[in-house]
């Protein structure tokens, strides 16, 4: 076979299969855990404000930040709130080095711990801010005491042994952690417990720990783009909003009467463009040399 015809067969293929090419079907689950808009799992799908915040594994689903993963208890779409814990994190049963605790600029705009997740920081040094200048930043925790804390879990009973006394803590919330690491707030250890304004009366042993992200959900007409069959991404080169109405087409709003478009993205149109050109060029200059051959020759 002629090299042209070759290029040209190689060419029409790459143009064909760019051309097909579309954002793949968003998953709506991760193991039990549903994952519905503003998040999402593959990039371009969900909301592009959300976009690399989660990530799935065989088992667990992650919530990912600067400092690390935090696994995913749940997520309550009606009520805005992701529940995570971080497993490297001291609690009422195990004793964990001390480590921060670190969200982008963006994830603390967006899907900051809630008003009732608390910070507890623990075996605090007496020369901690947060005891001295920003004692402020500390408060009443429905009634709870560090003795209390100190005494009824066993993870933490180790501070009461090693100073024979009570070493101050702090009950505090996720703008003192946010501010300032734990090595200036100068204490060894920190847990969060959520679900605060349920706690009074309630013992350390039964508190739950972990950390309530409350959310926003943008206003991108993401309603009628579900309504309409479809699941709510975007672009992911330009993050403007598109509409996943199957694995070969996506709409810019809606599935059924919106505008249809193919979900190319810019670059994948530019190498098919430049491919396109290609494929005439090659076709061209092939009819030229046949032509050239047949009369000349």
């Amino acid at each position: 076979m002629p090299n042209f015809l070759v290029t040209f067969l190689v060419l029409t293929l790459l143009v064909a299969a760019l051309h097909e090419q579309v954002v793949s079907s968003c998953r709506s689950f991760c193991n039990s855990i549903p994952i519905n808009y503003p998040f999402g799992i593959e990039d371009g799908c969900g909301s592009p404000q959300f976009r690399h915040m989660l990530n799935c594994s065989s088992t667990d689903l992650f919530f990912q930040t600067p400092s690390g993963n935090y696994k995913v208890q749940s997520i309550d779409y009606q009520k805005k709130n992701m529940v995570i814990f971080d497993p490297a994190m001291s609690t009422c049963s195990i004793l964990q080095p001390h480590h921060d605790f670190v969200m982008s600029d963006i994830q603390s705009a967006i899907i900051p711990p809630s008003d009732d997740t608390i910070f507890v920081l623990m075996n605090c040094s007496v020369d901690s801010p947060v005891l001295n200048h920003y004692k402020s930043l500390c408060f009443n925790f429905a009634g709870h005491s560090c003795d209390e804390l100190y005494g009824a879990c066993t993870s933490f009973k180790l501070f009461h042994l090693l100073s024979n006394s009570s070493p101050p803590c702090c009950f505090t919330g996720y703008n003192t952690v946010n501010f300032m690491s734990m090595n200036i707030l100068d204490c060894t250890h920190y847990t969060s417990v959520y679900n605060t304004d349920n706690l009074k009366g309630v013992g350390p042993l039964d508190w739950l720990y972990g950390m309530r992200l409350s959310y926003s959900v943008p206003d991108t007409g993401c309603e009628r783009c579900t309504k309409s069959g479809g699941t709510c991404g975007f672009d992911v080169e330009t993050e403007g909003m598109l509409c996943i109405c199957s694995a070969s087409i996506n709409a810019t709003r809606e599935c059924a009467a919106g505008t249809v478009s193919s979900g190319v993205t810019n670059k994948q149109w530019r190498i098919s463009f430049i491919l396109t050109c290609l494929l005439l060029v090659s076709t061209t200059g092939y009819q030229f040399l046949h032509n050239f051959k047949k009369n000349v020759l």
